[in-house]
Order: structure tokens, then C-alpha cells, then sequence
């Protein structure tokens, strides 16, 4: 059987962390060469060091990610402008993100790696690139970097719109106690702290969460995170090995149909299957290491890691199975093993500093997954289950070239190399499949005159599919039926300029204007609760505006908005529309933050992202959301605080999602189009104590 072939297959992640630490030896390095003179530039908040590639890339720190509240971890990202984070379903589910014009589900073009580790999923039981950050302990994030676009060498799968790096803290200064309570079942308390041990610092960190929500069947969600990290050195020149653990549980509302809520049959906040939910699980192992020398840097990470998901959820209720109902379950369980190697040499070519960065990529999943028919979470029938080995490595390079002072120019070439075999219940549908991608960039970066510094971006880059789409053959629900093979890579190919300015005293701004090509739409299907290649190309054209004014070290306030439109680019012979359903326009946030003026802080964000278009006619839109979150506390000098975050302080009526597809209702003699929405919370409060020692 293949199932004990992949579980019983040998990793030996000792060797991996030889194999990339190693490296250096690999590279001749030139006498005498010297380092690019570094230049920085910050904008919207965010600052960029080594010199910025683009308008739209910069790094968050500890500080700024900790001054706002965040109802769920994954609203961290949200630093990232023009980013949005929400839920559709139970807490426990990975977040469903929206940028650049495109409904992202849950990680579809947006990469995001916790120190080195990639979150995405590929291959995953419930949508490509799943993405689940309730693993993560937020007040342990050392800092955040984004990249927006395909134009940066080093970035790979899923990154076509967006690349997300967090880090973890290497120590804490001091060692953290917290409990939290709340309206709406909130409860949380956190255990962390850094003692030395040896040379370096032994992190550990205890959280334990709960959450119900404001739903009629409360979410229940519990969940247990656990890290221990040992350091050396610094992120330059030091290592760090870590463990994780995460468990958790829910009970989930998911979206449910405006007529039920519109005919009184259920209420805002009532669900039409009680029994929806999930539970999931991740271990892992991983380390960093990295070295600076005079004229070289060399970094490398390693991990190993283990998940489980279970889902159960009922998005068309009576429309497959009018006596049993249409709840299916969504069994996933992987081992994920892979590393990343990096390595740069500074140098002249003639008068010219230069720097040549050569890298590689490696990446194994070893995935058993299924598909269930269920009632009330017990399993009536099966759908299909698979055991999938999914492989890739990609090696890179990039040169960063400064012709004179005032032109610079990063070229960069990537090639991506993928297989992996199916192996189903279906015969029909098992097979092997393989893909290549070469993506090459470039940006040529202009300035800094007066303030400013002028960009313009090119490259291409790629999503991969499910490998079942890739070998399918019969419809698993219809065997009778042909089904349509999917590309196992999808191309993207972005084009920007934009330009980055302190010009104006106090104020730090960036321009954006974009276009991103996607070679086939990945378009959510409400009937089988993921998304699904829709086979047309599509593009989008927009812009980003950030800014931030500081004037000085106590208050700053930081605006952000962008707009994007999104259109099929194929000849639309069937008449159904050129929208992209889903895709987000305009988006818009302004966040007010003080600190250090007496024992008081306190910070006030404004979020809004505007109405979609839910078919591709543009007949159904859904409507704009617009909340307004805060956060007032106080500081008993240095070993205590006491914060007060309020969520929705406006308590608006709006959704978090909205999506528009077919589902029958109990009783209904047949399926109807409808807009499915998840309400956003109404007005809550978290009041926490945290006491340092």
C-alpha cells in the first residue's frame, strides 16, 4: 500500500541540516570584495533596511505588531497594508484573507512561512494552500516582513500576491504572565519566559485559549499552544532550534442563507447544523542557522512537521441529500519536511558593488486525505480518500547591481521543479503527475532623490493545484462521469511601479500602481467547500496608497487604502460576466496609536474593505464591511499593565463573508441562488492583566 510507504519512508532531518549548513563550502568567495552600502527607507509604518526592491515590501516590528488588538492571530498580517483577515466558519479554521483584488481563501496567493516553516498546505483536504496560524503565539513575534507580488526570487508557491514571513523571538526581556477574560466565552492565559542556559536562552511558552462567540451554538473552541526555543547569537550570526505544539477543538457556524435570516426562520446568529465543527493538531521541529562575515552572509533552515485536520461542514443543507442533509467531512493528516539555503557574496564588478545570492528550496509532503459524507460528524458514505506524495526543489539566483548613485537594478531567475503520485480509492483516479516553472524578475530602482526613491517591478511567479486535480479522471461522487485535469502549476505574471518618499516632514509615504496576470481563477465552490480551477485567465489592475505621520515619539497615525479591479481577460462565449466573484475593490484602514505619554496607552483602528461582485454578471454584490476596533490601558511602571480591547465599537451589522451559490433548504422543493453571509461579531470586550518578572 502506498499509506505505509509514505509513513514508513525515512527522513533524516539531521542530514537535511548538514546538507543546507554545509552550503557555504559550495561558493567560491572573492578576496577583498566589499559590501553594498545600505540604504534605508521606511514607509507607512513599516520600515525597509538593505534597500527596498519595490514600493510595496517592508518589515513590521515586535512594537508595532503588539500595539493594536487582534480578535484572532491571524489579524497580525493585517500590518501588511491593504491585507485582510476574517472567518467564515469556527475559530479553530484557518482565516480567509483578501489583497489585490483577489478572495485568497485560505492561502491560495498569499505565502506565509513562521520562521522559515511554510503554513500553507498544498494538496490539502479543504482548499489549496490552507493556511492556519492558531498555532502561533502572537506576543512571541520578534517582527513580520511582507512581499507583495511575484518579484522576488527567493519566493515561490502561493506568493503570487503576497509573501509573509514571521519571526519567532530569539528572548524576551522579560518573562511574561497574562490572563484575559472577556465578553462572548473569552478566556486566555499565557506563561512565557527566556532564562539563559548556557550560552544562549531557553524560550518557553505556555497558552491556553477559549472562545465561544456570540452564536446560538456557542464555538466551544479550545485550543493549547505550547513552544520551547533554545538560542544563540542574533538572526545575523547565531542558530536556534525550536519545538511547537499545537491542539484545538470547535463547534462552527458557518455562512449561512440570507432568505432563512431575512424569513425569520433562524436568526443572525443561528446555524442550520449544530454539529458543524472541527479539531486539528501541529507538531513540530525546525532550526535556523545564519553567518555574516565581511564579504558574505549564509543562512539555511530546516523543519519537520506533523497536522491533522478534521472538518465537518454543511454549506448546501438539503440539496444533495434531502433525508440525511449534505454534511461531509474533511480528513487531512501529513508530514511535511523540507529546508531552505541561502547564500550571498558582496563584491565589486569593476567600480560597481554587486551582490550574488544563490539559494535552494526543497519541500516533501507525505498526505493521507479524505472526503466523507457524514451526518451529525458520523460517516454514512465516502467520497474518496487518498494517500498523495507531493515533492519540489527549486534553486535560485538573484544579483543586486548599483550602476552609479542614483540606479540600481535586482535581477533574479527561479525554476521550480514538482511530482508527486496520487494513489485513490478510485484506481481511476490515481497517477502520478509532474510540472516545472522558470520565473524570471526584475527591478530596476531609481533614486533617492529628494526623499524619494522611484520603482519599477516585473517577474513571474506560480500557484500549484491539488495533485488529485492533476491525475483525475471520473468524478468521484459520478464515476460515471468525465472530470477535467487540472494544471498541477498556474502561472502568474506581475508588472508595478510605484515610489517611496519622506519628502513631506514628519509624513513617510508609498505609491503603488500594479497589474497581476493569473494564467487560471481559483473561484470558491459553495457545494464542495473549497475552491476549484475555473479554467479563465484573469487580471487586475490597481493601486495602494500607505502613509504614516509621526511627529513625534508618542503618537503616530497611519492611513492606508488601495483599490483593485479584477476581470476574466478570455473571450466570454457562454455570456456569464468578466467579474471574478469575490474579488475585493476598494480597501481602506486608518489606525491611531499612543504610547510613551505617562503610565496611559492606547490605539484605535478603522478598517473597511469595500462590496464584491458574488457572480460574474455583476448581478449580486455583497455590501461593504466597515468596523472600528480600540484599546486603552495603563502601565504599573514596568511590572505590570492592565488593557481594555473592544471589538466593533460601533456594533455594526455587516458581514465577514459573503458568497453567492446554490443551497436547498429543509422543505424546499429545490435548490435557489442565494447570498450566504457569516455576521461579524457584534460589540465585545477583552480585559487582560500582564505582569512581568
Amino acid at each position: 500500500m502506498l499509506r505505509a510507504q509514505i509513513f514508513r519512508r525515512p527522513f533524516v532531518l539531521a542530514g537535511m541540516f548538514a546538507a543546507v549548513a554545509g552550503c557555504t563550502s559550495f561558493f567560491a568567495l572573492a578576496e577583498g570584495v566589499q559590501k553594498l552600502e545600505e540604504v534605508e527607507v521606511v514607509g507607512s509604518g513599516r520600515a525597509v533596511a538593505s534597500g527596498a526592491d519595490s514600493a510595496n515590501q517592508g518589515t513590521v516590528s515586535q512594537k508595532q505588531i503588539g500595539a493594536q488588538p487582534n480578535y484572532r492571530p491571524g489579524e497580525i498580517l493585517e500590518a501588511a497594508p491593504g491585507l485582510i483577515v476574517t472567518q467564515h466558519s469556527g475559530e479553530g479554521k484557518a482565516n480567509q484573507y483578501f489583497l489585490r483584488g483577489i478572495n485568497l481563501d485560505h492561502g491560495t496567493d498569499i505565502a506565509i512561512t513562521v520562521d522559515g516553516m511554510p503554513v500553507n498546505q498544498r494538496t490539502h483536504g479543504h482548499g489549496q494552500g490552507y493556511s492556519d496560524l492558531n498555532f502561533l503565539i502572537t506576543d512571541l513575534v520578534s517582527g513580520l516582513q511582507y512581499k507583495k507580488g511575484p518579484y522576488y526570487a527567493d519566493e515561490g508557491d502561493f506568493s503570487a500576491a503576497c509573501a509573509m514571513h514571521l519571526q519567532l523571538s530569539n528572548r524576551i526581556d522579560r518573562g511574561i504572565a497574562q490572563i484575559g477574560g472577556g465578553s462572548l466565552g473569552y478566556r486566555r492565559m499565557l506563561l512565557a519566559d527566556s532564562p539563559q542556559a548556557g550560552s544562549g536562552n531557553l524560550l518557553y511558552a505556555l497558552e491556553v485559549f477559549r472562545n465561544d462567540g456570540p452564536w446560538t451554538r456557542p464555538d466551544d473552541y479550545k485550543k493549547f499552544n505550547g513552544m520551547l526555543r533554545y538560542a544563540e547569537g542574533t538572526a545575523q550570526d547565531g542558530y536556534a532550534l525550536t519545538a511547537m505544539t499545537y491542539q484545538g477543538n470547535w463547534n462552527a457556524t458557518n455562512q449561512v442563507p440570507k432568505r432563512a435570516v431575512d424569513s425569520g426562520a433562524i436568526g443572525r446568529f443561528d446555524t442550520l447544523d449544530p454539529s458543524d465543527g472541527g479539531e486539528a493538531s501541529r507538531y513540530s521541529l525546525s532550526g535556523t542557522w545564519a553567518k555574516t562575515g565581511s564579504d558574505t552572509a549564509t543562512s539555511a533552515n530546516a523543519y519537520l512537521i506533523s497536522s491533522r485536520l478534521k472538518l465537518w461542514n454543511n454549506f448546501t443543507f438539503f440539496q444533495d441529500d434531502t433525508v440525511n442533509g449534505d454534511q461531509f467531512e474533511q480528513n487531512d493528516r501529513r508530514l511535511t519536511s523540507g529546508f531552505n539555503a541561502k547564500h550571498s557574496v558582496f563584491g565589486k564588478w569593476g567600480a560597481r558593488d554587486v551582490e550574488h545570492t544563490f539559494g535552494l528550496q526543497g519541500r516533501h509532503d507525505n498526505i493521507n486525505v479524505g472526503l466523507f459524507h457524514t451526518v451529525q460528524r458520523v460517516r454514512i458514505g465516502t467520497t474518496r480518500a487518498d494517500d498523495v506524495v507531493e515533492s519540489s526543489i527549486a534553486p535560485f539566483y538573484q544579483n543586486n547591481l548599483r550602476w552609479n548613485d542614483w540606479f540600481r537594478t535586482v535581477a533574479g531567475l527561479r525554476a521550480d521543479f514538482y511530482r508527486g503520485r496520487v494513489r485513490s480509492d478510485n484506481a481511476l483516479n490515481s497517477g502520478g503527475a509532474q510540472g516545472h516553472m522558470i520565473s524570471p524578475k526584475l527591478s530596476l530602482i531609481f533614486g533617492p532623490w529628494a526623499k524619494t526613491e522611484y520603482f519599477i517591478n516585473y517577474g513571474r511567479g506560480f500557484h500549484s493545484n491539488d495533485l488529485r486535480g492533476a491525475t483525475i479522471t471520473v468524478d468521484p461522487k459520478n464515476p460515471a462521469n468525465a472530470a477535467t485535469r487540472e494544471a498541477l502549476l498556474v502561472r502568474a505574471t506581475g508588472y508595478e511601479t510605484g515610489f517611496r518618499t519622506t519628502v513631506i516632514p514628519n509624513v513617510q509615504s508609498s505609491v503603488a500602481v500594479f497589474a497581476l496576470d493569473i494564467q487560471s481563477e481559483l473561484l470558491f465552490q459553495g457545494d464542495a467547500g473549497t475552491t476549484s480551477d475555473s479554467g479563465r485567465p484573469s487580471r487586475r489592475v490597481g493601486f495602494e496608497i500607505s502613509n504614516l505621520y509621526k511627529p513625534n515619539d508618542w503618537f503616530e497615525l497611519d492611513a492606508d487604502v488601495g483599490f483593485t479591479r479584477a476581470r476574466f481577460t478570455n473571450i466570454d462565449t457562454a455570456g456569464v460576466g468578466d467579474r471574478v466573484p469575490g474579488a475585493i475593490e476598494g480597501v481602506a484602514t486608518l489606525t491611531a496609536s499612543v504610547d510613551n505619554r505617562g503610565p496611559y496607552f492606547g490605539s484605535a483602528r478603522l478598517r473597511s474593505f469595500g462590496p464584491r461582485p458574488l457572480f460574474e454578471n455583476n448581478s449580486l454584490r455583497s455590501n461593504s464591511t466597515t468596523l472600528l476596533s480600540g484599546r486603552i490601558g495603563y502601565k504599573f511602571e514596568k511590572k505590570a499593565r492592565l488593557q481594555l480591547d473592544v471589538f466593533n465599537l460601533l456594533n455594526r451589522r455587516a458581514s465577514q463573508i459573503d458568497y453567492a451559490y446554490q443551497s436547498q433548504l429543509k422543505g424546499e422543493a429545490a435548490p435557489v441562488n442565494d447570498i450566504h453571509f457569516h455576521p461579524t461579531e457584534p460589540r465585545s470586550v477583552r480585559l487582560s492583566a500582564i505582569l512581568s518578572f
